[in-house]
């Protein structure tokens, strides 16, 4: 593995050990001021997300509320830091808070009703999304669909940072973002128009399941968190990642449900047509196979995305699935991607989500991403072998720009 020429964050230890690496301090201008080039002028504010947004955002309620940790993590670094001095060195205006009710789903659309800390009922519509130039949305449930959507109507620009927790501020927001955004497009580049990628993963009993993803020599796409210049576009924080919309896939991957229940998920034709358990709850494994039944459209696959970063875990996957060595899927809706699954493809709103499943080392300890394969026309790559980045991932990184 070359090391020569590689940044210090990439050297064998770190890799095998990435909560070893040195971060700078969180920099809240320094966030903002790489994301958002050019900062001046612009009217920023915060969003977020409560149960109850009417009684629990006025006067700041929340705050002496037990729970709500992510709203208080964007009150304190983001609602008190543009007030403390980070709007007059950005040459900003604003920093309002605001805040709508819990979608209760990943990237779900967010109702129209949103509140200020004054009580008062306001419009996204008509009083936030063409109002503001940028928009940081800090919440409990992924934003980025509906807000990709709405930015392109309004014009404005954002990040959506769900999961925010004290791990992902010292370390995937505290990077140097131009680094990020460099080291991403190296591996772009390294996957751009892959035809095919298969995935073979090792169960603890022996089995090799293998998944096939065909790509159809699409052009990589990837998340390197610079949103700057005044075109609208909403970065998802942390970033770090290259990723494509799958056109085809089949075969096998194993499933780590929430309550720690092992499935095999079964793949045709890009769709997850039934789960079988390997271990845990079988009651788990029903209810998914009645909700595919239900609503097929729940189990197609949206997206086949590779981390590009080398991070701490911070059991988010907002930045656990940025992890250099790890790759994800995702079920459900793809719009914001590029993709062609829209909400009104569901049989029920709530359905409607975009979904991610992890494969990492923390996230999936039953199982081991043992190889990830390329096929790019006559080349053929690997990617990853045992959740580590393979020699050409890290050739490519060692590349010149």
């Amino acid at each position: 593995m070359p090391t020569a020429s590689l940044p210090a964050y990439l050297a064998e230890d770190i890799l095998l050990h990435p909560e070893k690496r040195d971060f700078p301090a969180f920099d809240l201008v320094r966030l903002l001021g790489t994301v958002f080039k050019p900062t001046l002028g612009c009217r920023v504010c915060i969003l977020t997300d409560f149960d109850q947004p009417a009684a629990l955002l006025k006067d700041f309620a929340f705050l002496n509320h037990e729970g709500y940790p992510i709203q208080k993590k964007a009150h304190e670094v983001f609602y008190r830091g543009l007030r403390d001095g980070a709007l007059d060195e950005l040459g900003m205006s604003g920093g309002e808070m605001f805040a709508y009710k819990i979608t209760g789903g990943s990237n779900l659309d967010l109702a129209d009703e949103v509140w200020d800390s004054s009580g008062h009922q306001l419009s996204l519509e008509k009083d936030i999304y063409p109002v503001y130039d940028l928009i940081l949305c800090v919440s409990t449930f992924s934003a980025t669909a509906p807000l990709t959507a709405k930015c392109k109507v309004h014009g404005f620009r954002g990040a959506t940072l769900h999961g925010l927790n004290d791990v992902i501020l010292n370390s995937g927001l505290a990077v140097d973002y131009h680094e990020v955004s460099a080291d991403a497009e190296k591996l772009r580049l390294a996957m751009d128009r892959a035809d095919e990628i298969e995935i073979d993963f090792a169960l603890e009993d022996g089995r090799i399941l293998t998944a096939w993803l065909g790509l159809g020599g699409q052009k990589a796409q990837k998340s390197h968190g610079l949103c700057q210049g005044r075109t609208p576009d909403i970065a998802n924080l942390p970033a770090g990642e290259v990723y494509f919309v799958p056109l085809d896939a089949r075969g096998h991957f194993p499933m780590k449900y929430e309550d720690g229940t092992l499935g095999v998920l079964t793949v045709e034709n890009r769709n997850i047509i039934k789960s079988e358990l390997i271990a845990g709850n079988q009651a788990t494994i029903d209810r998914h196979n009645a909700r595919l039944l239900d609503d097929p459209m729940t189990g197609t696959l949206g997206e086949l995305g590779f981390g590009t970063q080398v991070l701490p875990v911070s059991y988010a996957d907002i930045q656990d699935e940025k992890v250099l060595g790890t790759c994800h899927l995702a079920t459900g809706r793809d719009d914001h991607l590029g993709g062609d699954i829209v909400p009104g493809m569901f049989k029920k709103h709530e359905n409607s989500t975009h979904d991610d499943i992890l494969f990492a080392p923390h996230k999936t300890p039953n199982f081991n991403l043992k190889q990830v394969r390329m096929k790019r026309g006559t080349q053929r790559e690997v990617l990853i072998e045992n959740f580590r980045p393979a020699r050409y991932l890290m050739d490519a990184l060692a590349s010149e720009d």
